[in-house]
């Protein structure tokens, strides 16, 4: 991976320093259709396009996606490839790298795994690093201090700059960010409302300790590539309801950042906040906005839409295999409840709807079993050999109705879906200006 991947985002950062109200967002997600979208919004847009994992996602033992770094970064690539996108314009980040994945451990063996996680990150051409240490394992205190935390970050430092020092010539050294926002990342369990702003005194304190840390470790040159801090701007969503961002209560956050040099914030879960506060997130120096669950969520708007439209055209029509995917879904969640069930309460009814329409959209982790991979294409392969009238596409999915009619989208499922998307993706482009970091 050249340096020109990492370089587009620290010019960036460097040109948010000087005044320009510009960012990037972040692609947080392992779908294949979101990362497509993505990667052929950048190829048009002529933007670099940053695609992150967690450490849940994607780790050493495989996450919950089977995949280590080095394969997902392969996957990514491979994506691109086939979208005509050139690998220079791809960053590769990794999100919350930790022990967040093995908080139920001890922390002499979290931590021992979050060091490999980190060095299979680094060594598999992932060149941001968003350092997370402050899940309390098994046998700590809780919550952890800010002190401790500050020395398990440069710790997790160290093991990445020893990693990155053994990459090829001309790949890039790492770039870092540092802090962890509150709720936990992919949407909060409970209420969101009345939600406290990190106060900047507590920036100050985070930065300080870290940098001190660093330091201790002889790593002040790694220092000097910490880029953004990550901070609670007092906005999330649940299951079922989203907290918007109020710019005026974010304000003395925003201006504690304006006292250092080079860097910014990162904002995380700014999934379904409005076109106006995510330009507002970015005018008040949140300079990285990282979404997931709404470009999921939007496919599967797409998916169910083009599922009903499927059962128009093909209930009474004789032989046809439909795909029933709606009901394919469902039994494969209420089959293996561990991702929705600590996430999805009330009475039967309530939960059963969370399934299929959430906020928190937990179906995301349920695509790649491969009963709803099929189901997937048989709803596609049956919808791309039907002619779907314009009437259809009007009804349950307006937006591509429009674009169809202009000549700008052909009516093909795969392109409605990748369509859908990228309505969500334009937001971020939007308010990040793409335009004027080409």
């Amino acid at each position: 991976m050249s340096d020109r991947n990492i370089h587009s985002l620290t010019a960036l950062i460097a040109e948010h320093k000087k005044g320009r109200p510009v960012g990037i967002y972040s692609i947080c997600s392992s779908n294949v259709f979101v990362l497509r979208a993505a990667i052929m919004k950048a190829r048009r847009d002529g933007t670099p396009v940053l695609i992150e994992s967690t450490s849940n996602q994607v780790n050493q033992f495989g996450g919950y996606t089977g995949m280590t770094p080095d394969r997902f970064a392969g996957f990514t690539g491979e994506i691109a490839g086939k979208a005509g996108l050139s690998g220079d314009r791809i960053i590769l980040g990794g999100d919350h790298l930790g022990p967040n994945a093995w908080q139920g451990e001890d922390s002499r063996t979290a931590l021992s795994r979050a060091r490999d996680l980190v060095h299979a990150y680094v060594t598999g051409g992932f060149t941001k690093i968003h350092i997370d240490v402050s899940m309390p394992c098994a046998d700590d205190e809780q919550p952890l201090s800010d002190e401790v935390i500050a020395v398990r970050s440069a710790d997790l430092c160290e093991v990445a700059e020893h990693a990155a020092e053994k990459q090829p010539s001309g790949v890039s050294a790492p770039v870092y960010v540092i802090g962890t926002e509150v709720p936990v990342p992919g949407g909060a369990r409970e209420d969101v409302g009345g939600l406290a702003v990190t106060r900047p005194e507590d920036v100050d304190r985070v930065i300080e300790l870290t940098r001190d840390a660093f330091n201790d470790r002889g790593l002040e040159e790694a220092w000097e590539r910490v880029i953004a801090v990550v901070v609670q701007p007092g906005f999330e969503f649940n299951s079922t309801s989203v907290t918007g961002y109020d710019c005026e209560k974010a304000r003395p956050l925003a201006r504690k950042i304006e006292e250092y040099e080079k860097l910014v914030y990162e904002a995380h879960s700014t999934d379904y906040q409005t076109r106006k506060a995510l330009r507002d997130m970015v005018e008040n120096h949140f300079a990285i906005l990282k979404v997931g669950p709404w470009l999921t969520f939007a496919f599967r708007e797409a998916v169910y839409a083009l599922s009903y439209i499927e059962e128009e055209l093909l209930t009474v029509k004789r032989g046809a295999v439909l795909s029933d995917i709606r009901a394919v879904i469902e039994r494969v969640m209420c089959e293996n409840p561990k991702h929705w069930k600590n996430y999805y309460s009330g009475s039967a009814e309530e939960q059963a709807l969370a399934r299929k329409f959430s906020f928190s959209d937990r179906v995301r982790y349920y695509w790649p079993d491969s009963r709803i991979q099929r189901a997937l294409e048989t709803l596609t392969s049956n919808l791309s050999n039907t002619a779907i009238p314009l009437t259809l596409i009007s009804q349950y999915l307006p937006v591509q109705y429009e674009a169809v009619r202009e000549g700008a989208l052909s009516p093909m499922p795969e392109d409605l879906i990748l369509h859908r998307i990228t309505v969500v993706l334009d937001h971020y482009s939007r308010a990040c200006g793409m335009d004027n970091i080409k």
